[in-house]
């Protein structure tokens, strides 16, 4: 095969194997962005990108441990808790020391239609899983832990 021939194929192949690995960023992109709104709305209290990122069905649940004691207790917050609480905080003011607040964002996988990722933020650990629905990703189940007692 002459060499223009394998250059040429080579070119196509790297063409076609690009395609994938774009759509793929473009999805991790988002995904990314509705991680980085969740952990906005409770830092700034910003309830429009709650509205954006979650969906209103959204099953949050987490583990945390009460102020004076070693064990954890259970909780739930719904969408609407979810409100309520970046209603607050932007009733507060914004915290002089926001930006220092620990903010970590993984995106995990990312399908057609479903994705995960992990948000580590001041108030511990959130495992997320998103959907694809109509079009935008939506945050639709929160398993989180505050963070483990210092050893």
């Amino acid at each position: 095969m002459p060499l223009q021939k394998i250059t040429q194929l080579l070119l196509l192949l790297s063409m076609l194997g690009s395609i994938p690995l774009s759509a793929q960023s473009t999805s991790a992109d988002s995904v990314t962005i509705a991680l980085n709104d969740y952990i906005d709305a409770f830092y700034y209290g910003d309830t429009s990108k709650i509205h954006r990122s979650v969906d209103l069905g959204v099953h949050k649940y987490g583990y945390y441990r009460p102020r004076n004691s070693n064990t954890y207790e259970g909780s739930a917050m719904p969408f609407r808790e979810m409100i309520e609480y970046a209603t607050g905080v932007l009733k507060k003011g914004k915290n002089p020391n926001v930006e220092k607040f620990p903010r970590k964002v993984e995106v995990y996988e990312v399908l057609d239609k479903t994705a995960c990722g992990k948000v580590t933020a001041w108030w511990g650990t959130d495992y997320i899983l998103l959907a694809k629905l109509e079009g935008r990703w939506k945050i639709t189940n929160v398993l989180w832990q505050s963070p483990t007692p210092k050893q």
